[in-house]
C-alpha cells in the first residue's frame, strides 16, 4: 500500500513571489504614505518647538525672583517685575471659573440627563456658536453689560468676559463626558431604587469627573492667555490690585503693552511674562492629563 506525498512548493518560487509582493504597488503606496504622514507629523511640531524655544530663550534672560514680587518699572529703568499682573490674572481667571464652571456643569447635566431631544439640540447648537465667537466680542459684551453699569473698568468685568469664553468649553466637555458614561451604571442605580437625581449625582457625575476636570482646566488655560476681552473690561494698572472694582493688570495685557513699547526694559519684561504664560498653560495641561489618566468608576 503506497502513501500519498503531496507536491512540495519550490523554495525559489516562494522567494520570488515574496519579492514581487514586497515591491507591489500597494506596498509601495503604503510605504510612501507612511513616510509622508511621519513628515507631516514632524512639520506640525516645528511651529510649536520654534515658538516655545524662542520664548524660553528670550524669557530666561530676564527671569528672576523679582518678577513675582515687584511692580513694573518706569521706562529705561532696569529691574522691576510684574507681580501685580500675575495676581490680577489669577484673580480674573478665578472669577471667570467661579461663574462658568458651576453654570457649565449644571447646564451639561440638564442637557444629558433631563432635557428633551429638541431642547438639547438647540442648546448644543447655541453652545457651538458661542465657542466660535471671537474673544473680542466677549469683551465688547462685558463692557456693555458690566463696565457701563459699574462705571469703571474692573476685575469683575474682566472675569465676566473670561467666563463667557470658558462657558462653552465646559458645557461641551462635560456633555460629552456624561454621554460616555455607560448606561449599565444608570440601570444598576435604577435597579436598586435610586431616583434619577440620585443616579446623576452619586453615580454618573463621579464617573465623568476626570473628563469634567479636564474641560475645566483647558478652559482656564485658554482664559489665562486672552488679551482682547481684558482690554475692554479690566484695562491695565501699574499697581497692586486693592479691590475688585478697579482697573486690574494681567499678564496678557502686559505682554501686549510692553512688547510694542520702544523701551528695552519693558520688552524684556514682556518676554518674561510670555514665558510665565507658557508655563501656566503647561501646568494646566499637565493637570488635565493627570485628571484624564485617572480611572473612572
Amino acid at each position: 500500500m503506497s502513501s500519498f506525498v503531496p507536491n512540495q512548493p519550490d523554495p525559489k518560487l516562494i522567494r520570488s513571489s515574496l519579492t514581487r509582493s514586497s515591491m507591489s504597488g500597494r506596498t509601495l503606496f503604503s510605504t510612501v504614505m507612511t513616510v509622508l504622514a511621519f513628515l507631516c507629523g514632524v512639520l506640525a511640531l516645528v511651529p510649536l518647538v520654534a515658538v516655545l524655544s524662542y520664548v524660553i530663550i528670550q524669557g530666561l534672560g530676564s527671569f528672576s525672583f523679582n518678577l513675582f514680587t515687584q511692580l513694573p518699572p518706569p521706562p529705561l529703568v532696569q529691574g522691576g517685575g510684574f507681580g501685580n499682573a500675575i495676581v490680577g490674572t489669577l484673580l480674573m481667571v478665578g472669577i471667570g471659573a467661579l461663574i462658568s464652571i458651576p453654570f457649565g456643569v449644571l447646564a451639561a447635566i440638564y442637557l444629558t440627563e433631563f432635557s428633551s431631544g429638541k431642547i438639547s439640540r438647540w442648546v448644543r447648537f447655541a453652545t457651538n456658536i458661542l465657542s466660535g465667537v471671537p474673544s473680542i466680542i466677549a469683551g465688547v459684551f462685558a463692557y456693555a453689560i458690566v463696565v457701563t453699569t459699574l462705571g469703571t473698568f474692573s476685575a469683575i468685568a474682566g472675569g465676566v468676559a473670561l467666563s463667557v469664553l470658558m462657558l462653552p468649553i465646559i458645557v461641551r466637555t462635560t456633555d460629552e463626558a456624561l454621554q460616555l458614561v455607560s448606561q449599565d451604571l444608570r440601570q444598576a442605580a435604577f435597579g436598586i431604587g435610586a431616583t434619577n437625581f440620585q443616579t446623576v449625582m452619586l453615580v454618573v457625575l463621579p464617573a465623568a469627573l476626570p473628563a469634567i476636570v479636564t474641560g475645566a482646566t483647558l478652559s482656564i488655560a485658554r482664559a489665562a492667555g486672552e488679551t482682547a476681552p481684558l482690554l475692554f473690561t479690566a484695562l491695565f494698572s501699574q499697581y497692586w490690585p486693592s479691590g475688585l472694582l478697579e482697573p486690574t493688570a494681567s499678564l496678557a495685557v502686559l505682554v501686549f503693552n510692553f512688547a510694542i513699547a520702544p523701551f528695552r526694559n519693558w520688552q524684556s519684561l514682556a518676554w518674561a511674562a510670555s514665558l510665565i504664560l507658557v508655563l501656566m498653560v503647561l501646568i494646566t495641561s499637565i493637570i488635565a492629563r493627570w485628571a484624564t489618566s485617572r480611572k473612572a468608576y
